[in-house]
């Protein structure tokens, strides 16, 4: 074979290459103009989902009804021996000091306990709480169910008296009005953050 009959196949099998390389972009454009689009219109929320659980008032409450107001919601437990009457108390400064505002935005916090945290023991419990905040319970079926959308940690662990306490996730979510998630508020965190957290997502929704 000659120099130049190779230099010919070899341009030949170049101009192949790019040829297809130049397809292979054009579909990849092709997929990402249909695919990206949908994507991004879905807007999916990373935690947070559909759920119906009970109020202390025996009420159904479900995600659909809290659209166009936006909330907060922490787990726990009423037998909690620190974490959660901590957070609840923090929770009702941080809406007293929100003032009229805190009107404006919704608190709930779900049982991870249902056995045991029946709304009438709900109800009693939060009369140490500000107003704002809606105590939820349910069937282990639809705790398993909120838990997982909003991607929780919780385990009911043995104690040496016979009985038991809850392992759980104290992390607060903040949810738009939307029902999509906003950010969090730590266990703990500093009440300036804490209102401030609250402030800007309460302004989000006006």
């Amino acid at each position: 074979m000659t120099t130049t009959a190779a230099n010919a196949r070899q341009a030949r099998q170049l101009g192949s290459i790019i040829a297809l390389a130049c397809l292979a972009l054009v579909l990849l454009g092709i997929i990402g103009m249909v695919v990206f689009p949908k994507l991004v219109q879905r807007n999916v929320s990373p935690v947070g989902g559909p759920f119906t659980l009970t109020t202390q008032t025996g009420a159904r409450l479900s995600d659909t009804d809290l659209r166009g107001k936006p909330f907060a919601i922490v787990f726990g437990f009423t037998r909690c021996p620190e974490v959660c009457p901590t957070t609840l108390w923090e929770t009702t400064e941080a809406l007293k000091m929100l003032g009229s505002d805190a009107a404006k935005l919704r608190v709930l916090f779900v049982s991870v306990d249902p056995t045991r945290d029946t709304p009438e023991f709900m109800a009693r419990y939060l009369q140490s709480f500000d107003k704002h905040i809606t105590g939820l319970t349910g069937t282990e079926t639809e705790i398993t169910s909120i838990g997982r959308e909003y991607r929780i940690y919780y385990k009911k662990v043995p104690t040496d008296d016979g009985d038991y306490t809850m392992d759980h996730t104290a992390t607060m979510f903040l949810m738009d009005a939307d029902g999509q998630f906003e950010g969090t508020i730590a266990y703990g965190e500093e009440m300036a953050t804490r209102v401030q957290k609250l402030r800007r997502l309460i302004g989000a929704a006006t």
